[in-house]
């Protein structure tokens, strides 16, 4: 697989986005009027910042995830809305704060905060929004949503830190890979499909279901982030790429690539990993076609895009309920 043939998501993601509009979007327009409610300043330049930001937003994955989770699991409820919103502001400081360790200059076809303004600005402005995030969450009835937020948000920190800590590490595990993508990434969305469930007021078995197809999603959705990082086409995917290498992360496709490369071959490998450049990509590119790393990493993303699609089993027939399937099969398809 080369970076000519990587698929574009965008093309992909079109008639799921169009069945999700159908299914929730007044949910979602309701959830987008809560957080702009709960960001609303009028300081000038947090203002400019909030206006740019919008400009580099996803496809909203997580609100979705969770009004569709909820959807499917007993029905959507008003906390679901500031809840929607909770998860984005946090998802969206997270973004913001692994453009500056990254040291990203794009991300959705437009200059990072980072980029644009400077590490300063971006990091005190995740912060502001992992506060704003608690502030909305402390406003439903209870403290049971902060709780399970806090929570979630500290494993995200600690996947994190655990990825810097395992920089320049070329004996990294699968294991180990699998228990930081586990917090950095899926801690997030097993969240979303926790709190859409559990605030349906589904039984305890639906819930747990729900909060594994979140986490299996996430981890597919992640090994597919990773695969885009040594493959991806940047004018496609909107973003900069190669930053994992830069960065001398370790992630499936590499570690299967040195598990399975021969003496000379690793050698080399290692040589390029550990003295990273801006050709470094290029470079790689000759051992992962002769190696089977990228399928290996397919298949890996494929059978954890099965298992969430099984935990969808638990709830009944419905449209969300197929709109979630067909979430972790784009997860993993928009990429291979």
């Amino acid at each position: 697989m080369t970076e000519q043939t990587a698929s574009d998501p965008t093309s992909k993601s079109a008639p799921v986005l169009s069945l999700v509009e159908e299914a929730i979007g007044a949910d979602l327009i309701a959830a987008e009027q809560v957080l702009a409610t709960e960001l609303d300043s009028t300081n000038p330049y947090v203002s400019d910042i909030l206006q740019h930001v919008t400009r580099f937003r996803g496809k909203r994955l997580r609100p979705m995830l969770l009004l569709l989770t909820a959807d499917a699991s007993g029905g959507i409820r008003a906390a679901h809305h500031t809840l929607a919103a909770v998860v984005e502001m946090i998802h969206l400081a997270t973004l913001v704060h692994d453009d500056v360790l990254d040291e990203a200059s794009t991300r959705r076809h437009v200059a990072t905060i980072n980029a644009r303004w400077n590490n300063e600005t971006s990091v005190l402005f995740g912060d502001y929004l992992f506060t704003h995030s608690f502030h909305l969450a402390s406003s439903l009835e209870t403290t049971h949503a902060c709780r399970a937020i806090g929570r979630a948000t500290n494993i995200v920190c600690e996947g994190e830190l655990s990825q810097i800590k395992e920089r320049g590490n070329l004996d990294l595990s699968e294991e180990a890979y699998f228990k930081i993508i586990d917090g950095k990434t899926a801690e997030l969305t097993a969240l979303c499909g926790y709190l859409g469930a559990h605030y349906a007021q589904a039984d305890s078995r639906v819930v747990t279901a729900m909060e594994r197809y979140g986490r299996q999603l996430g981890l597919a959705f992640q090994i597919a982030d990773d695969v885009l990082d040594l493959v991806g086409n940047e004018r496609k995917t909107g973003k900069s790429l190669g930053s994992d290498l830069q960065k001398q992360k370790l992630t499936l496709p590499l570690i299967r690539l040195l598990a399975k490369a021969t003496d000379v071959d690793g050698h080399a490998l290692r040589q390029l990993l550990l003295h990273p450049d801006e050709t470094t990509r290029e470079k790689l590119q000759p051992y992962l076609d002769r190696s089977d790393a990228m399928m290996y990493a397919h298949q890996r993303a494929l059978q954890l895009a099965q298992d969430a699609r099984q935990q969808l089993e638990a709830v009944a027939p419905s449209r969300s309920r197929r709109i979630l399937a067909e979430i972790a099969e784009f997860a993993v398809q928009r990429t291979f």
